[in-house]
């Protein structure tokens, strides 16, 4: 009876009713910044077939869309005494296969589905209560005994804690703050029962691997990692040490504690005072690893809930972690991580407090270490770690927002935003994204945005501080190392007259005569800047972002708007060349003959691509073998292909983000059935929809 009087309880204080228990499993992963985490109802975080299914959504990417991913799963473990014995509560732990319903050690089943809000205007999903530029809002618990919905037991779960959860995930686009998401959990003890000694903690099993690269599978893909704790801002991370993807991959992924909000207190080890003054003990954070199955001491894997409660309340000892085969200086293997925080002393019934962490990403900086034989392993260096050092810091200033002397007091003077009550997510603001349009032609991109980013006003300094735009663009070929926005350069930048900021140079050589309206399109344009002699075919990242002032008096640098708001991939070509009237073009195909090897070939053979030229905007394209026989049809519509339907375009591009010319359609030289082409001469017929007229002409493969 108890247990059920618990669970109605959970349901009823999350806002559910008993008979909306049975709620679907849903995925979701952020995409407004440069990390791509992957954030599901059910309580685990990654997605572990990211390694053999590349196509799907992100685990935990870094860039997003460039393959190096961090993370196989994650998730979270509370721990704590009731009524003198242990109970575990995990919502994910290391199963080789990842998450599974109901399987052993994944115990929380979702209460709601995965609802999105954002503060920024231009989303769908803006909400004025929005934290960041996606928020994911979801209700877990793991007051289930049974998989909801049917009466399958969920395997070794027979003593929840009762906990029901809010959980909210805060991601934004700033380049000073894309590469981190934050994990704020709101725990109730839903329970009849008094929760002691409580331990918080995020179980992750980091495997850091660029899966668009290597060819390891099995064990082979796990256990070439490294990992290291970073005390000064409470973080774990994992790096690749070896493997044949490591010249492709150089990158960090960390998860780092934040706080516990109990009671009105700030848990924060390096501030126990309040806690201590109290009586109770100082506050800790616990750093742990082990290795994927094993039973030998210390690195052996947690399998029961008093291995766990003992994992969450104890770390590793400092000379273990560094010394002989540890996780920090020893051998690179298949390590798994948990850091936790606690003692909370107790939590009573229908009790309520905040646990948030962060997931954290960073490219390696050179010198890296390399051990011997010479480039076959590396190691991590205070050097090689300071971009992670930076984003850390970033991460929680993020976090503690107005909490500046972070101890969780309010103090008048620090209130940024003068609303009387202590803030956290503060970030100071640069100005909005300039609204931006590409047009491609033949050796040409033409940029054109509007002015709004000039009336942006900064929410801490309450002022216009607008300073200037910048441009950037990559280079031909710079999509193959799948991190195109890192790479692109700074080709231009204009900005305000009179001040000690920038280039001085002012707006005229942008600014539009008077602003352009394209059809279908009310936003006027107010700048103009043109790219000449690109090359076609070829991708090319195009990024217009707004600049401010910033405010010394406030410490405040000067911002910059988001690289990933308004990323347009432009591709170069011909214009739509209808087969009537006027000066008709020769359709015709690109390189001619084609070697399949071509410079802008991806690694694999579905990865290729070539492409036919002076196309109708509506027209169909028929390929043959030199005696005739048919081996793909392709249709084309200028008005709405972004060149999707080939692998190239999967593995490199952004269909949601490319602007095309409208007279190219780019083929991936497979047959409809997917065959390789062999060397020869082929055939192809181009018939314009619109006038029923065809051309004809031929191409030649050779390897």
């Amino acid at each position: 009876m108890k247990s059920l009087i618990t669970l109605l309880f959970s349901l009823l204080l999350f806002g559910v009713g008993s008979t909306q228990a049975q709620v679907p499993a849903q995925s979701r992963y952020t995409n407004v910044g440069r990390i791509g985490l992957s954030i599901n109802n059910y309580g685990t975080y990654g997605r572990p077939t990211v390694r053999s299914n590349t196509q799907g959504p992100p685990s935990m990417a870094f860039p997003r869309g460039s393959g190096v991913e961090h993370l196989f799963e994650s998730g979270l473990w509370i721990g704590a005494m009731v009524d003198g014995q242990i109970r575990v509560s995990t919502s994910s732990v290391d199963a080789s296969s990842g998450y599974s319903t109901g399987g052993n050690g994944f115990e929380f089943s979702p209460l709601t589905s995965i609802k999105e809000r954002s503060k920024l205007p231009s989303s769908s999903s803006y909400s004025s209560s929005a934290i960041s530029h996606q928020d994911f809002i979801m209700g877990q618990t793991d007051s289930f005994v049974v998989i909801p919905g049917t009466s399958i037991p969920i395997s070794g779960h027979q003593n929840p804690l009762g906990a029901v959860i809010k959980l909210e995930t805060y991601a934004w686009n700033y380049p000073f703050a894309d590469f981190f998401v934050i994990c704020n959990y709101e725990i109730t003890n839903a329970s009849t029962n008094r929760w002691d000694s409580v331990f918080l903690g995020n179980f992750s099993d980091l495997v850091v691997r660029n899966v668009n690269v290597t060819r390891d599978a099995g064990t082979a893909f796990f256990n070439k990692g490294r990992n290291g704790i970073d005390p000064k801002y409470f973080t774990l991370f994992a790096y690749e040490s070896y493997g044949d993807d490591i010249d492709f991959t150089k990158s960090y992924g960390g998860v780092q504690f934040l706080g516990i909000d109990w009671r009105g207190m700030f848990f924060n080890p390096n501030k126990p005072d309040t806690f201590l003054s109290l009586g109770y003990p100082t506050p800790k954070v616990n750093y742990n690893f082990w290795n994927f199955n094993s039973v030998a001491t210390p690195w052996n894997t947690p399998s029961n809930d008093q291995e766990r409660y003992l994992k969450l309340s104890n770390p590793i000892d400092s000379a273990t972690l560094y010394g002989g085969d540890g996780p920090i200086n020893g051998v690179p293997a298949n390590w798994l991580q948990l850091i936790s925080a606690g003692p909370i002393v107790n939590v009573n019934p229908g009790e309520k407090f905040n646990f948030t962490f962060a997931f954290v990403c960073a490219k390696q900086k050179e010198p890296i270490s390399y051990l011997p034989p010479a480039s076959s392993s590396i190691i991590t260096t205070q050097d090689s770690q300071k971009e992670l050092s930076d984003n850390l810091k970033r991460a929680r200033a993020t976090y503690v927002g107005e909490d500046v002397n972070e101890d969780g007091r309010y103090a008048a003077e620090l209130d940024l935003n003068q609303n009387g009550k202590l803030d956290r997510y503060i970030l100071p603001e640069p100005p909005q994204s300039p609204k931006t349009k590409v047009v491609t032609s033949e050796g040409k991109i033409e940029v054109y945005w509007n002015n709004q980013s000039e009336y942006s006003v900064d929410p801490i300094t309450r002022s216009r501080d607008f300073e200037g735009y910048r441009i950037y663009r990559s280079n031909a070929g710079d999509d193959l190392a799948l991190n195109l926005i890192d790479d692109a350069n700074l080709i231009g930048q204009w900005d305000s007259i009179g001040n000690a900021i920038g280039n001085n140079n002012g707006f005229d050589f942008i600014k539009l005569d008077k602003p352009l309206v394209f059809e279908g399109d009310t936003t006027k344009f107010y700048y103009k800047y043109t790219m000449e002699n690109i090359s076609n075919g070829w991708q090319y990242l195009v990024v217009v972002t707004a600049f401010d002032k910033g405010e010394k008096a406030l410490g405040i640098p000067s911002l910059e708007s988001s690289f990933t708001e308004n990323e347009i991939r432009a591709f170069a070509g011909t214009k739509p060349n209808d087969f009537t009237g006027e000066n008709v073009k020769k359709v015709a195909v690109y390189p001619n003959p084609y070697n399949t090897s071509a410079a802008w070939d991806g690694t694999s053979s579905r990865a290729k691509k070539l492409y036919f030229y002076n196309l109708p905007s509506k027209c169909e394209i028929h390929i043959y073998t030199n005696s005739g026989d048919l081996i793909a049809t392709i249709p084309h519509n200028s008005e709405t292909y972004k060149g999707e339907g080939i692998g190239w375009s999967n593995n490199y591009g952004n269909i949601e983000k490319t602007t095309m010319s409208g007279g190219e359609h780019a083929w991936d030289v497979l047959s409809d059935s997917k065959t390789q082409l062999s060397t020869g001469v082929y055939l192809f017929t181009v018939k314009d929809t619109k006038s029923g007229e065809i051309q004809s002409g031929s191409f030649a493969i050779v390897k």
